[in-house]
C-alpha cells in the first residue's frame, strides 16, 4: 500500500474517531479497551511479519480523533467564564470587542474576548446590547449584565452553533460602555483597515443599490443577509439560492469553478485561468473580513481548483480528507456542529467524484444522440452545469437533515441565476469602490447590476411557487449514512461503466 493511501486511511480513522465521541461520547474505560487491541496489532505484525500493524495504526488515530474531541469539551468544562454562566447576579467584565460588530435592525452583537486578573484567557462571549453606540473592532469595553448559556431547544442548538466558534456565554441585553482603545498588533491593524475598507463598500452599495437589490448585493459581495427581510430570505431558500447571498463554502466553491470555466470559455490558458481564480478567492476571503467560515470556504475552493488542474481524482480525495482531517484537528466541532463546513467538504467532494462522470455522460449523449462533438469552449459551458449538479446532489442530503426542506427547483434556479453571480461581483464591488472616490461614477458602474438583479429576481419569483418544495421533519442520521454509501457506489460503478476516472 502507497504512503499516500495508508495517510488517507488514517486520516478517515480519525475523522470517524471524532464522529463517535460526538455522537455517542465514549466512555474512557471503552477507550483503553480499543488502545489495547490497536497496540497488540502492532506488536503482532513486528513479531509475524503481517499487515496487522495496519489496522493497528487505524485504531490508534480512531482513538486520537476520540481523544482530540474529550479534550476540547473538558477544556469546556472546565473554562472559568463557563463557570459563572447563569448566576442570578449581574457581574461587570472587561474584555476587546475581537470582530467586526454584528449590527441589526435594533441591536448589534459584539464577540468579546474577556480579560481576567490582567491577562487575556482564551474566553469569548457573545453580547446583545443596543444599536447605539457605535463600537469598533479592538475597543476595550466594560459590560454589565448576567452571564447565561446559549439556549438550546428541540429544532435548534444555539449552544452548539455557537460552540464551535469558540464561544461558551452569552450576556443578553447588556449595559456596554467603551473604555479605550486597545494595543494594535500589525495584524490587527490590517484587519482593521479591511473592516473600514469593508464599511464604506457597505455604505456605497447602500447607497447604489435599493431594496431588495441591495439586499441581495451585500449579501453576494460581503456575505451580508442579517438585514435582508424574513420573506426574501424564504424565498431564496425555497428557490434553493440561499447560498449565494452567504460566505458559505457551497457559494465559494461552485462560484469559483463557475469563473473557471468562464475564463476558459473567453480563451484564457489553464494556468492563467488557475491563477486568477486563487488570486480572486484569497481577495473575497479578505474583502468578507476573514470569518472563519471564510476562510475555510476558501481552503476548499482553491482545492477543488486544483483537483481540476491536476485531474487525478484519487490523489485530489486524499488531499480534501486530509484538510478536513487537519481543520478537525484544530477544532472537532466543525464535523457536528458547522453546517457550512459540512456543505462546503460535501459539494467539494461532489465536484471531484461525480462532475467528471456528468460531464463525460453529457459529451456522450452529444456525439451518440445528437452526432455531434462538442468543442472545448462548450465543454466548459457544459461544466458549469455540471459543476452545479453535481455540487446540489451532494449537498442536498445536509440541506434536508438540518432545515427540513427539499427544493424541487434548487436546480433549475443555481443553473439559471449563478451563471451572472461572477458578473454581479464584479460590477458591484467596481461600483461600489469607484464609488468611494467619485458616488457619481459608481452609480453609473451599478447599473448593468440592475439589469442582472431584475433577471435574478424574476427567476426567484417565476419559481417561488408552493409546489416547488416540500417539508421534511425528522430526518434520522441513518438515512444520510445510507445515502451517501449508496452514492459512493453508483459513482464507483459508473466510473467503471463509463471508463471515467479512477476512484480511490
Amino acid at each position: 500500500m502507497s504512503s499516500s493511501k495508508t495517510l488517507f486511511y488514517l486520516c478517515i480513522s480519525f475523522i470517524l474517531g471524532v464522529f463517535f465521541e460526538s455522537a455517542f461520547k465514549i466512555p474512557q474505560i471503552f477507550l483503553w479497551g480499543i488502545f489495547i487491541l490497536g497496540f497488540f496489532l502492532i506488536l503482532l505484525s513486528i513479531i509475524n511479519k503481517s499487515f496487522a500493524w495496519f489496522f493497528g495504526f487505524c485504531i490508534l488515530f480512531l482513538i486520537l480523533g476520540i481523544l482530540r474531541t474529550q479534550i476540547v469539551y473538558f477544556k469546556i468544562e472546565n473554562d472559568k467564564l463557563v463557570k459563572l454562566n447563569d448566576f442570578p447576579k449581574q457581574i461587570t467584565l472587561i474584555g476587546t470587542i475581537i470582530n467586526e460588530p454584528d449590527i441589526r435592525e435594533n441591536y448589534q452583537k459584539l464577540k468579546v474576548k474577556i480579560i481576567l486578573s490582567d491577562q487575556k484567557i482564551n474566553s469569548v462571549i457573545l453580547v446583545t446590547t443596543e444599536k447605539y453606540p457605535e463600537f469598533k473592532y479592538l475597543d476595550k469595553v466594560e459590560i454589565t449584565g448576567k452571564l447565561q448559556t446559549p439556549m438550546e431547544s428541540e429544532d435548534f442548538s444555539y449552544k452548539n452553533y455557537l460552540m464551535k466558534e469558540g464561544i461558551y456565554s452569552v450576556m443578553n441585553f447588556a449595559k456596554v460602555e467603551k473604555i479605550e482603545r486597545d494595543k494594535i498588533s500589525i495584524f490587527s491593524y490590517f484587519f482593521g483597515k479591511i473592516l473600514d475598507f469593508k464599511q464604506k463598500l457597505r455604505q456605497n452599495l447602500q447607497s447604489n443599490f435599493l431594496p431588495p437589490q441591495g439586499y441581495i448585493m451585500q449579501g453576494i459581495i460581503l456575505g451580508e443577509k442579517s438585514t435582508m427581510p424574513k420573506e426574501l430570505k424564504n424565498k431564496l431558500s425555497i428557490v434553493g439560492v440561499s447560498h449565494i447571498i452567504a460566505v458559505s463554502g457551497t457559494h465559494v466553491v461552485i462560484l469559483t469553478t463557475i469563473l473557471m470555466g468562464i475564463l476558459l470559455f473567453l480563451n484564457f490558458s489553464r494556468n492563467q485561468a488557475f491563477y486568477f481564480s486563487i488570486i480572486f478567492i484569497s481577495f473575497y476571503v479578505v474583502l468578507v473580513g476573514l470569518p472563519a467560515s471564510g476562510v475555510r470556504a476558501g481552503i476548499m475552493a482553491c482545492l477543488v481548483l486544483l483537483a481540476q488542474k491536476i485531474g487525478r481524482q484519487t490523489l485530489n480525495i486524499r488531499i480534501i480528507v486530509l484538510v478536513a482531517t487537519l481543520m478537525l484537528l484544530q477544532n472537532p466541532f466543525l464535523l457536528f456542529y458547522d453546517i457550512g463546513f459540512q456543505l462546503s467538504f460535501l459539494a467539494v467532494l461532489g465536484i471531484i467524484m461525480l462532475e467528471p462522470i456528468l460531464r463525460h455522460f453529457l459529451k456522450f449523449i452529444f456525439k451518440n444522440f445528437f452526432k455531434k462533438d462538442l468543442k472545448e469552449k462548450f465543454d466548459n459551458i457544459i461544466m458549469i452545469l455540471t459543476v452545479t449538479i453535481s455540487a446540489q446532489i451532494f449537498t442536498l442530503p445536509i440541506i434536508v437533515f438540518n432545515f427540513g426542506n427539499i427544493s424541487f427547483v434548487s436546480p433549475i434556479t443555481n443553473i439559471l441565476i449563478l451563471p451572472i453571480i461572477p458578473y454581479l461581483m464584479f460590477f458591484g464591488f467596481l461600483s461600489a469602490v469607484v464609488g468611494i472616490v467619485f458616488s457619481g461614477a459608481g452609480w453609473i458602474l451599478s447599473v448593468p447590476c440592475y439589469f442582472l438583479l431584475t433577471y435574478f429576481l424574476k427567476i426567484v419569483d417565476i419559481f417561488y411557487q408552493p409546489w416547488a418544495y416540500k417539508t421534511i421533519e425528522n430526518v434520522h442520521l441513518v438515512w444520510l449514512l445510507i445515502f451517501y454509501v449508496l452514492i459512493v457506489i453508483i459513482i464507483k460503478y459508473l466510473n467503471k461503466k463509463f471508463n471515467s476516472l479512477i476512484f480511490v
